[in-house]
């Protein structure tokens, strides 16, 4: 393919172009954006669209980009321009061009000055107005620009408008067989009217008029239909001329043709026409006046034009006919609806139509604002329920017609009228429902009539979706709520009544706390209507409807297990069975009765899940095998009636209904045999179907069991249930579990079921007339709620899966409100939930497309299911015999005269095979299963290329589907063929349908097998999709371009060789007018109305987008053109093609984010989200969490101010909408810390905020201008968050402002509660003071504020999350002083908040989860300390006392506060929330005395609760199967049978809660409290009165004796403790690593001190237990935190220490001892501590550490802990292994002293604890040691002398730290290492050397001392020294070294004997004064110092040494002496100077 690309480079989107070309004026000067036309017409004629397309682009950007000096300034040459472009001939402008060119029209006369406005107008009508020979195209151009520039600048060139509109009227006439220009026609009469901004001529204006209404009524155009409608809208928007009753009437009626239309967007543009005269008619007050009829002169200027139809029209004014009087428009809200609601009812109103009035309602609906709708909407409801749906042909006629009004009703009421109130008018519609129209059920009252079964269903409906979406909020109502419901499931309608069911099912989960009231009620009233079955006034149905509602609710206990009843389902279930039992010896009318009820319980039973159905599985199975027995001869059956035959049939449809609930719930419990038990069942079912007679109707009602339902229907419903449960079966089952039986029985049945050709069920008479008179069209439109045995899961494009019901929603699908009006029309199949009962207790309700279909219809889609899911598992022979039975019945004769037949069973058949497929690939279903045999292949092969060739687009996509995934399962021959087909067809078969059938198929081939494997056939699949794309067809080329963008998707990087011809195909396609709407062409124009053309395009471009990924950025030319694209993308305006430019950006801001303009990308979101398609608003939602995900502050900075709150606004309108909550949470995560107060005030401003109501017009008015009326915010305070009364029955007054929803509020405040959790968990790890702690600490009044407000609140959740930051806010700031009062706790001027907002937690009103986060509050609260004093602590102590007696007595009636009637597990979390509670104060009582005052009173009660609860947690933990091996025949005790049931509820309290109670046992345990060990040895220690108080003193805790208690035997609870500990351990949790890490912490320090001997015994020193402990913390060692690791130190120390051989060792003689296997004990634990340093010191192993010493604190402390733990274990250990021990703590201490990395920090913390071992191996008097110490002090030497080489930073201070560890090792050992040792000897002399060093001088100087001291190596060292002192030196720095040897001489002299002194003395004294004498007066005073203490060390030998002086030396020793005595004169007299003072007595205390 030639190089398309553009001849001029495009620019970014938003930027101004710069290289456009430029040409020289006649001047010099530049011309600026000249068209090029010679190089344009040069190009080839592929190149000339897009280079127009490109330069127009550039052009219209320029002009935005443009201010309004630069518009002016360039105005003149873009006119000329702009002209010049219009009037080409070749190219000529197409779609996009004159798109382009009217933007360039609106930015220059919008923004600039307007003196060319006139001529440019003047020159488009000349244009318009030219001859026939002047081209249409430029005609279609000057129309298309003439709108655009009146709708920017109209408002200055009125009087041009007339002359304008005249044209354009005139055109239409041209414009006859172009449709794309007429359609521009009337738009572009549309955007006058709204340009010229105010009332057009009323001539012109009933011209245009009359000819839009013409066209809108009979053109044969579409999109001149919409746009008619449009102008039509624009027209009465912008004018009063046909606000009269005459214009309305002609009006309405051309719209209600229009909205006849097939297509969606002409019923759309009617049906906003319609709403739009409804609305500005619509008046409060009834006025109707007469119109003063206008007189208009005739025109003279017209005669030119008199003949044409136009005239004819203008001057016929009136008809010979009387014509009645016009009144003027003015409809009350009532009547307004009521013009509607007759239109709709009309019985010659379509489908179609009613579709259209039914879009027209929710816009008429949603312009008249929130306040008409709040105010009026009962009337609204009332209005629908009694004038639709109560219509008398709805309701006894066409049921497809009632439901698909019923549908429309609720999706009026749902999405238009439901989102559009707030809170309080969703509580009001409420109450209105339920007073006004529910609770009249039965007649109360003889003045309100009952109302009729249509209106209450409609009414139910409505309540039911107003409840989901106010979820917690109906509480205010609940009472209300329950009782007219209830009082409406005895309606004796079956469908009344399982809508009660399901509304009743939704209000239970929004309200909890009914639950039980719930059920209660039903199960009495189904035991009374049983009981009343065998009187005279019985009522089978009312029964039913109980039954429904029962199980309903009880669907609802597995949502809510907190508020369920272990009681009431063992009741249940017993009533339920009973009825089985008892049901034989009835009528078989009441049998039926019975058994219907008992299985409907059963099924609801189901929802409790495995744990509670194991338990009674046995007694299920032998129920359902008694309901479906094993068939009897076809002979007996044929002797039964058909009263006993639909007996028989009814009864198995109720048992297989229990049957599809127990698989949909407990899947766990389908073990192989459960399933082939369940098969078998099924299979005798299908047995007996087949058994019953041909003829299955009767006209008798003693025939039949119900009186609206025959055998046949029985028949049809079991036969549903077979399919339903054979395809869960299939599913769930282990594969190969069930009967090849069944599956040879079940199969033929269910490829008869959806594609025989005689099977039929009962279907409408006219529908067999219409199909008989040869009518049919088309499979959708048949609209008989039966379409001739279709599937109800296919809806135009969309598919639901068969097996799983997901949706597959198709791209063109759209999913606004009004789209799932006309979805509805597009399946001749309506779906409700009366048609299935079971929807009641199965399903979620999270949508109505999971509402069933009609059961014939239903059996159909569940008979495709079981196909798809069996086929693949069959043999290859009964694969093809099953294929054969479809092929013979698609190609049956009977099927040539029943066409529509025929239609339903290929939809039939294209979506079972497609299923199958899916199933072979593994895609669906458990079983992969494989159909790899040849002729089944090509049985399915010939199949589905009949289903690629039919002319349903939907059969066309599933085949394509199932040939993709069929391909990718054969191999690849067949794939090959399989293309080669494919190819072949399009190139021979010339039928569009075919074509683009083919092209889907070959993209979903490349899609299935992948961009790899089919990279063989992808540059045929391109090329024929390339070529296919270029087809004028609009169904070929649409396909093909879907198709060419899945190929580029699938193929990824593969694709990019076609990128650059895609790009330029793609561009072409998009420019060309045959590939849009506007084609000239009525067929092509008509068909792609309904094929979004230009977003497949957009489509592509994304596609190469994400082919090309980052190189786009490198890739300059295809990015500038796919910019290029995209930009014009985003000023289209259909939605479609929107939403893939919106993904376009995406991937573009993904990519290339340098090449996109980021503050324009980002305005663009943000106007997008104001959008009116919610799919746009979700899409642009989306784009900003995108981007903000990556930079959310600048996301802010860059966009307009207001963003955030409409984003706040959006999420108040959408509470669920997830793309918002994201944006938040990832914008708080960025920057909470660093700005909470930012965050506090956003928080608070959501609560706080009010939402103003906006108020419309009250009388009509030509435009509406009037602004929302904005109210005070502060009128709403935060009283508001409480609701209303719950009791208040009356509807409240509307309000205009009311708070954001509780569920925006609740999004806003768990903002906060994460904000302050991120700055607390910042501030444990930060060292000093976090700076969002502290600015937090301001704003802490307001956090408390807010909490409060929200605690007070009327949502239990607000409530919880309030009382979650009250404690975060006490736990956080408990301690702090007040910073302007520090001698007060800052948190204690709120005191009263704290007390206020935990008050309602215990109210009679409050939920046991609001109750037990109470708790917790108020056990922080005391904990803290803002208040010490216990009579201050008022009712907070009172209550937890209150509680804590409540709790203990384990009585059923336990309560707290006023909440009582807990349920059994709701009494767990609060108990153990109580426990958890008085633990924390336990626990916090070690560190806040007065907290013992507090605890003190209450140990001896909570010790045994705590271990209580500890040990029932162990049972819950370690035993959770108790109920498997537990039978059902222990009625009495329901909490050991149902103990698996409660398990994973009550385990999660168990699990917050377990650790406190341990830590507090652990604390007691630490004190030695005589009672805890009591209790933990399970003594009952009974204490009462005074025996009490004798034993414990005043409820005292008595000590233990001081010293360990050794004791074999552990305590009796130390496995419960130990286990639990060990276990939660062991376990990884999903918590985060912070909490996780912290968590194991606190269980080590308690288990620090479980393991004490006088809890735990020897316990833990049995082999297994001991080995499991080590692998543990050997793993947590290598994988924990060093403070973890610290604790595992002390254990394993603690270990040591207690060990039963370290205390033998310490007892037995050394001889004596016998190596044990407990010494590999020791062995381990030792190796734990060596581990630790291991993974600390560099060296110690090969593998890097990861700790850094030099920095972290807390690793050299663990370092300290580890070696003084080593030290510790080595004083204890057997003798008969310290050899090795000390010999690997030697090697470790060496290691550490040669590690550079360990000199600065470790090595000073190393060295004492060396000292002490050294110490201790010496005095051990081991023969080993001195080898060891020998070996030891070799190695520190060849650390000294690597270090003395100088080679890195640490050596200088590894070589002192040497000398020092040197010195110990020798002084603390000189047995080992005497002076005679050569190893010894040398490091003296080292020593001494390094004296001499100045670097190291002073600490060998320290050494010596140390050594001479220790009398070790004297010679050397007192030699050495003495040489040093008297040896002046040439280095300096060794003056204080000299000094301290100076005064370590005279130490040693003191040390000396008295007959060594005189020698030493006198040496001394000649040294020092020769050190003296060289050192001059400098050293005088320090030498007399020394002197003089050698001379109280021996008086007289120094008077004897001075005695023998003479001459000099007596002279020197005589000065020395008297300069010491000068100095310390003059100190003396400095003191004497001083003023006297005063000293003050500081000590007070005596």
């Amino acid at each position: 393919m030639p190089d398309s690309r553009p001849a001029t480079p495009a620019q970014r989107p938003g930027t101004p172009s710069k290289s456009l070309p430029k040409a020289s004026a006649s001047n010099g000067e530049p011309q600026p954006y000249q068209l090029d036309v010679t190089r344009l017409h040069g190009l080839p004629s592929e190149q000339q669209d897009l280079y127009l397309l490109t330069f127009t682009a550039d052009l219209a950007r320029h002009v935005e980009a443009l201010d309004a000096d630069g518009v002016s300034a360039e105005q003149a040459p873009l006119k000329k321009e702009l002209f010049q472009i219009i009037n080409l001939s070749q190219p000529a402008p197409t779609r996009v061009i004159r798109n382009n060119l009217g933007r360039c029209f609106a930015g220059i006369f919008g923004k600039g000055n307007r003196k060319l406005l006139y001529e440019s107008t003047n020159e488009l009508v000349a244009i318009l107005n030219a001859s026939k020979e002047k081209d249409i195209r430029a005609k279609h151009a000057a129309a298309s620009c003439l709108g655009a520039l009146f709708e920017a600048a109209g408002d200055s060139a009125l009087s041009l408008s007339a002359l304008a509109c005249s044209a354009l009227v005139k055109s239409v006439r041209a414009a006859s067989n172009d449709a794309g220009f007429r359609a521009t026609i009337f738009k572009a009469l549309g955007r006058i009217n709204i340009g010229i901004r105010t009332t057009i001529d009323e001539d012109i204006g009933r011209t245009i008029w009359k000819q839009a209404r013409k066209a809108a009524e009979g053109d044969k155009s579409l999109l001149v239909q919409q746009n008619a409608c449009w102008c039509l809208e624009q027209l009465v928007r912008c004018t009063a001329y046909f606000d009269n009753s005459n214009d309305f009437d002609k009006l309405q009626a051309v719209l209600l043709k229009a909205m006849d239309s097939s297509s969606v967007p002409v019923r759309h543009a009617a049906a906003s026409c319609l709403a739009t005269e409804l609305v500005k008619s619509f008046s409060d007050t009834h006025t109707k006046d007469a119109v003063p009829m206008i007189t208009r002169k005739p025109r003279k200027s017209k005669k030119a034009v008199k003949g044409e139809d136009l005239d004819e029209q203008l001057d016929r004014a009136s008809s010979p006919a009387p014509e009645k009087p016009a009144t003027a428009l003015s409809y009350t809200l009532l009547e307004l609806l009521r013009i509607l609601s007759t239109n709709y009812c009309r019985p010659s109103t379509s489908n179609k139509a009613r579709a259209g009035i039914a879009v027209c309602y929710i816009k008429v609906l949603r312009s008249l604002g929130e306040g008409v709708v709040e105010q009026n909407y009962g009337d609204i409801a009332r209005h629908l329920f009694s004038d639709i749906l109560n219509y008398p042909s709805f309701s006894y006629g066409n049921k497809y017609r009632l439901l698909m009004s019923r549908k429309f009703v609720r999706t009026i009421l749902d999405r238009g009228v439901g989102k559009m109130l707030g809170e309080t008018a969703q509580l009001n519609a409420c109450r209105y429902l339920l007073t006004g129209i529910i609770k009249d059920y039965p007649q109360s009252v003889k003045e309100r009539p009952e109302p009729s079964k249509q209106v209450l269903i409609g009414a139910i409906s409505a309540l039911t979706s107003l409840m989901q979406e106010l979820d917690a909020a109906v509480g205010g109502i609940a009472d209300t709520c329950r009782e007219g419901l209830l009082q409406v499931l005895q309606h004796p309608s079956y469908t009344v009544q399982v809508h009660a069911a399901r509304a009743l099912r939704a209000f239970v989960l929004a309200c909890p706390q009914q639950l039980i009231p719930a059920v209660t009620i039903c199960m009495n009233s189904v035991s009374r209507e049983i009981g009343l079955l065998a009187g005279p006034s019985q009522s089978p149905r009312r029964c039913v409807g109980y039954a429904h509602g029962l199980a309903a609710v009880l669907s609802t206990s597995s949502r809510h297990p907190l508020y369920g009843s272990l009681d009431v389902y063992a009741r249940v279930l017993q009533q339920a069975t009973g009825l089985l039992k008892s049901s034989g010896s009835s009528d078989l009318r009441i049998s039926s009765c019975q058994l219907q009820v008992a299985w409907i319980m059963i099924g609801g039973l189901m929802s409790l899940g495995p744990n509670f159905v194991k338990i009674h599985l046995s007694q299920l199975l032998l129920l359902w095998k008694n309901a479906l027995p094993k068939p009897v001869s076809r002979e007996h059956v044929s002797q039964r009636n058909m009263l006993e035959l639909s007996y028989l049939t009814h009864v198995r449809e109720c048992a297989l209904g229990s049957i599809k609930a127990f698989l949909t719930f407990n899947q766990r419990l389908l073990t192989s045999d459960i399933s082939r038990r369940l098969s078998i069942m099924l299979e005798n079912t299908v047995i007996f179907l087949q058994s019953l007679p041909e003829k299955r109707t009767s006209d008798e009602p003693a025939n039949r069991l119900s009186p609206t339902l025959q055998l046949q229907d029985y028949e049809v419903m079991v036969r549903r249930r077979v399919f339903q449960c054979f395809s869960q079966l299939l599913t769930l089952s282990p594969v190969g579990s069930l009967e090849a039986t069944a599956h040879s029985t079940i199969l033929p049945l269910a490829v008869a079921s959806f594609s025989d050709a005689e099977y039929y069920a009962p279907s409408s008479l006219s529908v067999a007339i219409a199909s008989a008179a040869a009518s049919f069209e088309s499979i959708w439109d048949v609209a008989d709620n039966y379409g001739f045995g279709v599937t109800g899961l296919v809806r135009g494009l969309d598919v639901r899966n068969p097996v799983d019901r997901n949706v597959h929603r198709h791209w063109s699908s759209r999913q606004g409100y009004e789209d799932s009006i006309d979805r509805t029309i597009t399946s001749p199949v309506s779906s409700s939930p009366e048609y299935d009962g079971t929807c009641c207790y199965l399903g979620t309700m999270s949508s109505d497309e999971e509402v069933p279909n009609p059961p014939g219809t239903e059996t159909v889609n569940a008979a495709i299911a079981a196909f798809g899911l069996c086929l693949p598992l069959q043999a290859p022979k009964v694969q093809e015999s099953s294929l054969e039975q479809v092929t013979s019945s698609f190609s049956a004769a009977a099927l040539q005269k029943d066409p529509a037949r025929k239609a339903a069973i290929a939809v039939n058949v294209a979506l079972a095979l497609m299923t199958v497929c899916r199933v072979a690939n593994g895609e669906v279903g458990s079983a992969k299963g494989e159909m790899k045999n040849q002729s089944t292949e090509k049985g399915m092969q010939s199949l589905l290329h009949l289903c690629l060739k039919d002319t349903d687009e939907s059969v066309r996509h599933m085949a394509a589907s199932a040939i993709g995934r069929l391909c990718c399962s054969s191999g690849n021959a067949f794939t090959a063929s399989e293309v080669t087909y494919l190819t072949e067809t399009i190139v021979n078969n010339r039928e569009p349908h075919v074509r683009a059938g083919c092209a889907l198929a070959l993209a979903s081939i490349h899609e299935q097998l992948g961009g790899m494997a089919a990279g063989f056939h992808m540059k045929s699949i391109v090329g024929i999709l390339m070529s296919l794309a270029a087809d004028t067809h609009p169904l070929v080329h649409m396909w093909a371009l879907d198709s060419l963008a899945q190929v580029a998707d699938s193929a990824g990087l593969n694709f990019a060789g076609y990128v650059t011809s895609a790009i330029g195909m793609l561009s072409q396609l998009y420019v060309a007018d045959s590939h849009n709407v506007e084609s000239s062409s009525l067929a092509s124009s008509n068909m792609s109305m309904g094929l979004p053309v230009p977003a497949a395009v957009a489509r592509g471009v994304d596609a190469v987008i994400n082919v090309l990924g980052p190189d786009l950025q490198d890739m300059t030319k295809a990015r500038d053109m796919i910019m290029n694209l995209v930009q014009l993308f985003s000023t289209e305006t259909q939605v479609p093609l929107l939403l893939e430019s919106l993904r376009c950006f995406e991937h573009l801001s993904l990519y290339a984010p340098g090449h996109l303009d980021f503050a324009p990308y980002v305005q663009r979101l943000q106007a997008d989200v104001e959008s009116d398609s919610l799919e746009i608003s979700s899409s642009a939602l989306h784009g900003l969490f995108t981007i903000m995900r990556r930079d959310a502050p600048e996301v802010v900075r860059t966009a307009l101010p207001g963003l955030e709150e409409r984003l706040w606004e959006h999420l108040n309108a959408r509470p669920d909408q997830p793309n918002i909550r994201n944006i938040f949470t990832n914008w708080l995560q960025q920057t909470g810390p660093s700005d909470p107060a930012g965050w506090i005030q956003r928080c608070n401003t959501i609560l706080t905020k009010t939402m103003t109501k906006s108020e419309p017009p009250e009388t009509a008015a030509v435009k509406d201008t009037a602004g929302p009326d904005f109210q005070d915010e502060e009128v709403a305070g935060f009283a508001a968050a409480a609701g209303v009364n719950k009791d208040e029955e009356a509807a409240a007054a509307s309000s205009t402002q009311e708070l954001m929803r509780w569920q925006v509020r609740l999004f806003a405040m768990e903002c906060l509660h994460n904000l302050i959790a991120m700055i607390s968990k910042e501030a444990t790890v930060s060292v000093a003071d976090s700076a969002g702690e502290l600015a937090l600490q301001q704003k802490v009044a307001d956090v408390i504020r807010i909490a409060f407000s929200a605690s007070t609140a009327g949502v239990t959740a607000l409530r919880i999350v309030g009382l979650r930051i009250v404690d975060q806010i006490l736990q956080m700031f408990g301690k702090t002083p007040d910073p302007d009062f520090p001698e007060a706790m800052l948190l204690e001027q709120y005191q009263a908040q704290f007390s206020a907002a935990l008050t309602p937690a215990f109210a009679a009103d409050s939920s046991p989860e609001l109750a037990a986060e109470a708790v917790n509050v108020c056990a922080t609260f005391i904990a803290t300390g803002i208040v010490t004093d216990i009579d201050r602590m008022g009712r907070i102590l009172k209550l937890l006392v209150s509680a804590l007696d409540s709790f203990s007595r384990d009585a059923e009636t336990a309560s707290i506060g006023d909440l009582e009637a807990l349920s059994s597990n709701a009494q767990v979390m609060v108990r153990m929330a109580v426990f958890s509670a008085w633990a924390e104060l336990q626990i916090a009582s070690g560190e806040q005395r007065y907290l013992i005052d507090v605890v003190k009173p209450h140990i001896a009660q909570l010790v045994p609760l705590w271990l209580t609860s500890l040990r029932e947690y162990s049972h819950l933990r370690f035993e959770p199967d108790i109920s498997a091996t537990t039978g059902a025949s222990l009625p009495g005790d329901l909490d050991t049978v149902y103990a698996a049931l409660n398990r994973q509820t009550l385990l999660k309290f168990y699990q917050d809660s377990w650790l406190s109670l341990v830590d507090a046992i652990a604390s007691l345990i630490d004190e030695d409290s005589e009672f805890v060990f009591d209790a933990l040895d399970g003594k009952h220690v009974q204490l009462a009165g005074e025996a009490a108080d004798e034993r414990n003193g005043i409820n005292g805790v008595v000590r233990k004796s001081t010293g360990i208690n050794y004791r074999e035997e552990p305590v009796a609870f130390f496995f419960v403790l130990f286990g639990l500990a060990f276990e939660s351990l062991a376990v990884r949790s999903n918590d985060d690593d912070a909490v996780t890490g912290r968590r194991n912490l606190d269980i080590l320090q308690a288990l620090k001190k479980i393991l004490r001997p006088s809890v735990a015994g020897v316990a833990v020193y049995q082999e297994v237990v001991f080995a499991e402990t080590m692998d543990l913390l050997d793993r947590m060692v290598l994988t924990e935190s060093l403070g973890v690791q610290a604790i595992i130190v002390e254990i394993a120390r603690n270990l040591c220490m207690i060990h039963p051989s370290s205390r033998q060792g310490m007892q037995t003689p050394v001889n004596g001892e016998a190596l044990s296997d407990d010494i590999e004990q020791l062995f381990e634990l030792t190796r734990i501590i060596v581990l630790v340093l291991a993974g600390l010191i560099p060296g110690l192993t090969e593998t890097p550490v990861a700790a850094r010493l030099e920095s972290s604190d807390e690793a050299v402390g663990l370092v300290r802990t580890a070696l003084q733990a080593l030290v510790d274990v080595s004083e204890v250990f057997p003798s008969i292994i310290k050899t090795d021990l000390h010999a690997t703590i030697l090697h470790i201490f060496v290691t550490i002293l040669g590690t550079g990395a360990c000199q600065a920090a470790v090595v000073p913390q190393a060295l004492p604890i060396f000292r002490r071992f050294v110490a201790n191996i010496a005095d051990d008097q081991r023969p080993e040691t001195k080898g060891q110490l020998r070996n030891a002090l070799g190695r520190m030497k060849v650390i000294l002398r690597n270090a003395q080489r100088r080679e890195t930073a640490a050596s200088l201070p590894c070589e002192k730290n040497t000398l020092l560890a040197i010195t110990i090792l020798l002084s603390s050992a000189p047995s080992d290492l005497p002076e005679s040792d050569p190893l010894a000897v040398g490091f003296a002399i080292e020593l001494c050397e390094c004296l001499e060093a100045p670097m190291t001088s002073r600490m060998a100087a320290g050494c010596i001392r140390t050594l001479l001291l220790a009398n070790t190596f004297t010679t050397v060292l007192l030699t050495k020294s003495i040489a040093f002192m008297i040896t002046p030196s040439e280095l300096g720095g060794l003056d204080e070294s000299k000094s301290l040897i100076a005064q370590t001489l005279v130490m040693y002299a003191a040390k000396l004997t008295m007959n060594q002194r005189p020698a030493m003395i006198a040496l001394l004294i000649q040294t020092l004064l020769g050190r003296a004498m060289q050192g001059g007066s400098k050293t005088h005073q320090e030498t007399a110092s020394r002197l003089l203490e050698l001379a109280n060390v021996d008086n007289a030998s120094f008077r004897a040494v001075i005695s023998t002086m003479e001459g000099e030396q007596k002279r020197s020793l005589e000065t020395i002496l008297k300069s010491s005595a000068g100095a310390r004169r003059n100190n003396h007299d400095a003191d004497s100077d001083r003023e006297p003072t005063i000293a003050l007595k500081m000590d007070f205390g005596g």
